[in-house]
């Protein structure tokens, strides 16, 4: 990203601290630094807030270029979005600060609200995407790096506190499963194996966070991936049976048993608590019935070109010059053949943050939010 868009950037994110902060200060809904819980993103371009803009992705992997981000940031961020991701909101509705990308030169010193280390076509599974993404692994790295920047800054028992009060989301697994249909490869395991393998390198972050003091995760599961419009402009299919296809299986195989992952590290884990978004199915409902949401469009994306504009030339910058750009984003669930609108993804941070016990599960954001985990 060139230098004005980094400065402006910061201007940005600062002045929603200062708006954020001040506002709640006169409100009492936000915390000293050792009292409030900060936010610690994970994931996919699903919850990359602009890491990618900072290594050496591919155009494929990128979302610093007009049209993303004209609607809430006025310029590309280097969000998958017209405007703002899922964390965002969560950040918000938790009363922080916008949370940085981690790579940002200028956020050092805020890591006490949190940080987004998600990457734009990262999978759980090193090997998900060739050439320069942060995947799962790497991301946990990252945040050892903060905890021990944190260590630095706040001496070893306040950041031993703030870790415990913490929220851990994520987002991860869709790039492994979409990455070989995507490029025409084939699976080398069988389908219930390579889910197993999939949840096992999550699984294996997780147990670490745990290790180093987090207690409470928040994750949404995979989305019907056959359903999205890049996939369903290959295969032509129906909303139906996209979601009978052998990717969108794949996602169903991993929702199933990662929630009986989940469940055994409860048991396994103590004061482990987490939420779970039912991401899968709420994307099929407000597909399927957009005006019940407020929407006009569940499965044509804003931008980009083809059938449901789902050839993924969305900026004009991945190959395909050539890309259609609707009037009304927010009547789009889809801003591009993957990614959701802001208004779509405010939507689902609604649901992940207060849904009810079928939507988010056992507990939603707001309660882990409120859970009281002594440091210990």
């Amino acid at each position: 990203m060139e230098g004005g868009r980094v400065h402006v950037s910061f201007l940005v994110f600062l002045l929603s601290f200062i708006v954020i902060t001040t506002h709640s200060r006169g409100h009492g809904s936000i915390c000293p630094p050792e009292k409030h819980a900060a936010l610690f993103v994970f994931g996919d371009s699903l919850f990359d807030a602009g890491n990618n803009n900072y290594i050496n992705a591919i155009p494929f992997l990128l979302a610093n270029y007009p049209p993303y981000g004209e609607t809430f940031f006025k310029y590309p961020s280097g969000r998958f979005s017209d405007g703002r991701v899922i964390p965002d909101f969560i950040a918000e509705y938790a009363k922080l600060p916008l949370i940085p990308p981690y790579l940002h030169p200028d956020y050092s010193q805020l890591y006490v609200y949190g940080v987004n280390f998600a990457s734009g076509g990262s999978g759980a599974l090193v090997e998900t995407r060739q050439g320069p993404v942060i995947d799962l692994k790497s991301q946990l790295n990252n945040f050892k790096t903060v905890k021990k920047q944190l260590e630095k800054e706040l001496g070893h028992e306040e950041a031993k506190e703030l870790v415990s009060k913490s929220v851990y989301i994520f987002s991860v697994g869709g790039n492994d499963y979409a990455t070989p249909f995507l490029t025409n490869s084939s699976i080398p395991y069988p389908l219930e194996e390579f889910v197993d393998i999939v949840i096992g390198n999550i699984t294996t972050v997780v147990k670490e966070i745990y290790k180093l003091g987090g207690r409470k995760f928040g994750f949404s599961n995979v989305a019907p991936l056959n359903c999205f419009p890049i996939l369903r402009m290959l295969g032509n299919a129906s909303l139906d049976s996209c979601q009978d296809e052998q990717v969108s299986v794949l996602a169903k195989l991993h929702n199933n048993a990662f929630t009986n992952t989940l469940e055994k590290l409860e048991k396994e884990l103590k004061r482990f608590k987490y939420a779970v978004f039912d991401f899968h199915n709420e994307l099929i409902r407000v597909m399927k019935y957009p005006s019940k949401y407020g929407f006009k469009e569940g499965e044509v994306a804003c931008c980009g070109g083809g059938p449901y504009r789902g050839d993924y030339s969305c900026g004009g910058k991945r190959g395909i010059k050539e890309y259609e750009l609707c009037e009304n984003v927010s009547e789009h669930v889809f801003f591009d053949s993957i990614h959701s609108t802001d208004r779509a993804s405010k939507h689902f941070a609604e649901l992940f943050w207060s849904g009810n016990k079928y939507i988010t599960k056992p507990y939603n954001l707001k309660a882990l939010f409120g859970i009281e985990i002594k440091a210990v």
